[in-house]
């Protein structure tokens, strides 16, 4: 919206967003990659996402889980939205890396591997980080398509 400062997220835990809301706020320029990304994971994993509100500094999310386990979060933002991916040591140890774009292996590089895995925070402003998003999804848990 007008007076939301860039990439600022749905941080009003009384204000619950619709989709329509949602799609509003990240702007037309990635809506694609959203669409993209959200319609890979109905299909490849079968999951549908919970609207979460994450804690007043992460705003409102779309968590997709499955048996208690989550596949990732993705947070809507102005202009933008961010996916949160964590990666244990095992599906890390499964990673395709070397076909990660720079941006991605960048942020990797730079991400402290916790006792927890890896916290991975993707902003997605390109379509080849869409690719890469896929990649990471995958190590995480076998795709169905």
């Amino acid at each position: 919206s007008v007076n939301m400062k860039k990439y600022e997220r749905l941080l009003n835990r009384e204000l619950v967003p619709n989709i329509d809301q949602i799609k509003q706020t990240i702007g037309k320029d990635v809506l694609l990659f959203w669409n993209d990304i959200w319609n890979y994971i109905q299909d490849a994993y079968e999951i549908n996402p919970e609207l979460v509100f994450y804690g007043k500094k992460y705003g409102w999310c779309y968590r997709f889980r499955k048996s208690s386990k989550t596949l990732c979060t993705i947070f809507p933002e102005n202009g933008a939205f961010t996916i949160l991916i964590t990666l244990g040591k095992k599906e890390i140890d499964k990673l395709d890396f070397k076909n990660l774009s720079e941006y991605t292996k960048n942020i990797f590089n730079h991400t402290p591997q916790l006792h927890d895995g890896r916290w991975l925070w993707i902003r997605v402003l390109k379509a080849d980080v869409i690719s890469d998003i896929k990649l990471l999804l995958q190590s995480k848990r076998r795709p169905k398509i």
